[in-house]
């Protein structure tokens, strides 16, 4: 299960399912998107356990990734999820600030979960390594590449051009032989990076454009289980978080307790305002509601009054909306983790996505240049 492929199914709605299993986390990362603390809240496992075994192999997920805050502090419920998404034939990646490493080494418990998963994302950056040295994670991840598992390495800056962006990933690069992919991402203002990057800018969101052009949203294409177990359609934080009242109703699609993987999914595919989103981009889906917003403060406030969600609606039921609809979703698909990786990953680092993918794995894939000092 290589990174290019969570990233090939990121255009095709509920493809996949994020599921946080616990804000709590022992690292206090000043970038923290979701401001994780040891005492912060976490679902009951039975809760979680019970929704995924409503996944069947005739309708379930194609990958399960669980979050946090840090989810190997639940290791036994990592593996009985992972265990149970397999058996209905759901892939399951994990992602982790990899506390564990700077104790020497990886728990029995932690073991048996990363054992049980078919995917570990490991973050590793500035903010991490203050509290994990990077020598120690790299030696675990070392470790997990040498016995099979199949890895990806989660790098985040402050600017495209942070020195500390190239040193880490030509760290990474000879350590692990260019056999692990490594996705890079710049910090958001979401969480305790919000107060970060208070002043620098950072949290200012972009105007919306002047035209009206269609521009697909790719954030709304995977239900999220948030801490509390309220299912989202959207992985923004400040949705999955609820901030300002909790999420409006249209982003909404349940809760674990009530409804099941069926019921999720039939909602984050047949809802028109989804749909709209997804195909077209809140932006241009709001029209003149949008003006002077940025996509995400369209979604959440301008599509959640009444009267444009309504008008959004009637045009998404007119037979040429939805024939421009299927083929703007075509093209999407038809991009797959290539066009993903070109609006979302720091540009220069774009390559490094495909490391220990076959060749040629995605048409027009960028080479790789070479690590600063040569990678083995």
């Amino acid at each position: 299960m290589h990174l290019l492929d969570l990233l090939a199914a990121r255009a095709r709605p509920a493809a996949a399912l994020h599921m946080a299993l616990t804000r709590r986390c022992p690292l206090s990362c000043a970038h923290c998107s979701t401001a994780s603390t040891m005492d912060a809240e976490q679902l009951d496992a039975a809760l979680l356990e019970e929704f995924v075994a409503t996944f069947t192999p005739g309708d379930r997920p194609d990958f399960l990734l669980l979050t946090g805050g840090e989810p190997l502090l639940r290791p036994g419920l990592v593996r009985r999820l992972a265990l149970r998404a397999r058996a209905a034939g759901c892939r399951t990646q994990v992602t982790s600030g990899m506390f564990f490493a700077a104790r020497g080494g990886v728990p029995g418990p932690v073991a048996r979960a990363l054992d049980a998963v078919d995917h570990v994302a490991a973050s590793v950056d500035a903010f991490h390594e203050r509290e994990v040295p990077r020598g120690a994670v790299l030696r675990v991840l070392r470790g997990l590449l040498d016995a099979g598992k199949d890895l990806s390495v989660q790098v985040t800056g402050f600017a495209a051009d942070d020195p500390y962006l190239r040193e880490v990933t030509d760290d990474i690069r000879r350590e692990l032989e260019d056999r692990v992919p490594v996705l890079v991402t710049l910090v958001r203002p979401a969480g305790r990076a919000r107060e970060l990057l208070s002043g620098t800018g950072g949290d200012a969101a972009p105007a919306a454009p002047g035209h009206s052009l269609p521009d697909p949203c790719s954030m709304a294409a995977w239900p999220v289980v948030a801490f509390d177990g309220t299912v989202v359609a959207c992985c923004n934080q400040d949705v999955v978080d609820g901030r300002g009242g909790g999420p409006p109703a249209h982003l909404t699609l349940g809760h674990i307790a009530t409804d099941d993987w069926a019921t999720v999914r039939e909602r984050q595919l047949g809802r028109p305002v989804l749909r709209g989103i997804r195909a077209f981009g809140p932006v241009h889906l709001a029209g003149g509601a949008a003006r002077g917003r940025g996509p995400c403060d369209t979604c959440v406030h301008a599509l959640a009054a009444g009267p444009v969600a309504e008008e959004a609606e009637a045009s998404l039921r007119r037979p040429r909306t939805r024939a421009m609809e299927r083929a703007l979703g075509q093209l999407v698909e038809a991009g797959g983790a290539e066009a993903f990786l070109r609006r979302h990953v720091t540009e220069r680092y774009r390559p490094l996505a495909h490391l220990g993918a076959p060749p040629a794995r995605v048409p027009g894939a960028p080479g790789v240049p070479e690590a600063q000092g040569g990678a083995r």
